[in-house]
């Protein structure tokens, strides 16, 4: 996430630059052709390129409103999870007690119990957001012109391993069982309900107590196939297919448009063919970008959701709920990019 008042103009210039060489490229051989070796053919009336322009701004409105929405499901879906997290630490300390023991539980072995549940709730949160960022085929993240950005900031699930975030937090034993599955995550939150088990039958917790803490477990559940959902599913590829071909069809015409128009004004306007021509191209193709970079809000881009950061903020919270001294301190921006 971009945490800055905006992107720079000369971050988007360098961003698009190979674009914008390409299209000054476009422009600047048909206007030669036309004005020095005297192609007046080449030249195409205004009205097809017109409609076929407005059939770009329509597709590349809707991809960017579909893009928009799915970016921001996603924030709300970690809203969600922020939410749940909250209200699992309170309920985990509040509602875990010896009130029901079938034999004498100290505050120690309570304080374990309540560290062991909520230490390894931050152990899913932290799988969930290291599966949400393994790539897909069809996101954007290996395009050069984002692995040129990633030198402005790091995404800690490329830089480090799952492994290494769940130490501490789980034991060796669970740690090897739950990176062992194809879903860590999942198992994660299968041995919190086979632990609230283990609870019941100790007397720890009661029946609806247990029954609760088990409608937040399904709860994590729903937060987390719903980040699956956005994840697993793209935005659909005929429609990005579509749009894309129509953008370029529409950058290669706008010359051939361009130099009857300003040919009609004499002299040496024709060549004033070449900068507009790419301004026009360039505004379209912009368009284009910023839905294609926005669509997958879990690729590690610098448009991501920054669930590295909401994750430090939730056990931030957490960790002090128990009382806990040594806590990570929040994450902050690299060159302005939250993650």
């Amino acid at each position: 996430m971009h945490a800055g008042r905006r992107f720079t103009l000369r971050e988007v210039l360098w961003w698009t630059r190979r674009d914008i060489v390409w299209f000054l490229f476009l422009a600047i051989v048909p206007t030669m052709l036309y004005e020095l070796v005297g192609w007046t053919w080449l030249t195409i009336p205004w009205v097809p390129i017109a409609l076929v322009g407005t059939a770009v701004a329509f597709v590349t409105g809707f991809k960017n409103n579909a893009s928009y929405d799915r970016l921001w499901e996603a924030r709300q879906i970690y809203g969600a999870i922020v939410n749940s997290s909250r209200a699992w630490g309170i309920m985990v300390k509040d509602l875990v007690t010896a009130k029901h023991a079938k034999t004498p539980a100290s505050v120690d072995q309570l304080k374990e119990v309540h560290t062991r549940l909520i230490h390894r709730h931050i152990a899913w949160l932290h799988a969930l957001r290291f599966q949400l960022r393994v790539p897909r085929a069809w996101e954007h993240m290996i395009k050069v012109y984002n692995r040129e950005y990633r030198k402005w900031y790091t995404v800690d699930e490329v830089e480090n391993k799952m492994e290494d975030a769940l130490t501490g937090l789980i034991t060796s034993e669970e740690k090897a069982f739950v990176l062992a599955k194809s879903n860590a995550a999942t198992q994660l939150i299968a041995l919190q309900s086979q632990d609230l088990r283990e609870l019941l039958d100790a007397g720890l917790i009661e029946d609806f107590r247990h029954m609760e803490l088990e409608k937040m477990l399904v709860d994590l559940y729903a937060q987390q196939g719903k980040c699956e959902r956005i994840k697993n599913f793209p935005y659909p590829r005929q429609f990005g297919t579509l749009n894309l071909m129509f953008t370029k069809l529409f950058i290669t015409l706008v010359p051939f448009g361009m130099l009857g128009e300003f040919a009609k004004l004499g002299g040496g306007f024709v060549w004033l063919t070449i900068p507009f021509s790419a301004l026009v191209a360039w505004v379209f193709n912009m368009m284009e970008k910023i839905g294609e970079s926005t669509e997958n809000p879990f690729e590690g881009g610098a448009n991501d959701v920054p669930i590295t950061a909401i994750t430090r903020t939730i056990e931030i919270d957490l960790r002090e709920m128990l009382g806990e001294e040594n806590i990570p301190p929040p994450l902050k921006p690299s060159n302005q990019i939250l993650m």
